[in-house]
């Protein structure tokens, strides 16, 4: 059966596998993705997807150029002047990846963080020396080749990252920061200009939890269970 209007405008990211990834038909998926697709079959929308990179991903949707920013993002005091929120659907954790002897901070020492990342924020704030990609799947290969000797990425990418035979060799070390503007609930971003769709979105995402769909989803991507 057809899908009922509105039409909305979902922008994702395409290369933040396990949570927003191109599959082998180069289909857009992830965790992230398809809990976006089950809460617009629930509230009947047809939701039109786009990309953008993590440091433009807001910026479209406070822009008006897209209804929803189907990604983990933190709510901040700044964020909230530019977009609504929805209700968590995932929590988040930062890991720090380096040698057992590299402690964040430590002098001389460059980090490698995606470019608009909270982490990249979180970085530049403590004066660290970075090293930016654009999204996550870039990060393994500029600690491969030593133009970064640590990484501050989401756990669930780090557990992605280590998936890799050449990283695993590296011998990098997990170290949870919790810094709360590193950790904690993330949810989607709404536009402004549509503040009704955020009660909409948050009674979906009640009914996937409720009905299984949420669990599904969880398992076919996460290692672990999220809510």
């Amino acid at each position: 059966m057809r899908a009922a209007e509105p039409v909305l405008r979902v922008v994702v990211l395409e290369n933040s596998p396990p949570m927003s990834y191109r599959d082998e038909t180069g289909q857009l998926t992830g965790f992230s993705v398809e809990i976006a697709r089950a809460l617009c079959q629930e509230i009947r929308a047809n939701c039109a997807f786009d990309v953008a990179d993590q440091s433009t991903l807001l910026d479209t949707v406070a822009k008006g150029k897209a209804d929803i920013a189907a990604a983990a993002v933190f709510e901040t005091a700044e964020r909230r002047g530019r977009l609504l929120f929805a209700k968590p659907y995932y929590r988040s954790l930062s890991l720090w990846l380096a040698r057992p002897d590299v402690v964040p901070g430590r002098s001389g020492i460059r980090v490698a963080v995606v470019h608009g990342s909270a982490q990249e924020d979180y970085a530049r704030r403590q004066g660290w020396e970075m090293h930016q990609v654009r999204n996550n799947a870039d990060l393994a290969g500029v600690l491969l080749g030593g133009e970064a000797k640590a990484a501050l990425v989401p756990m669930i990418s780090a557990l992605q990252l280590q998936k890799s035979d050449p990283f695993r060799r590296l011998g990098l070390a997990p170290t949870v920061l919790r810094a709360p503007e590193l950790s904690g609930d993330a949810s989607f971003g709404i536009s402004s200009r549509r503040p009704g769709l955020r009660e909409e979105i948050n009674a979906a995402l009640d009914r996937i939890k409720r009905n299984g769909t949420y669990d599904r989803i969880n398992s076919r991507f996460l290692p672990f269970r999220v809510s």
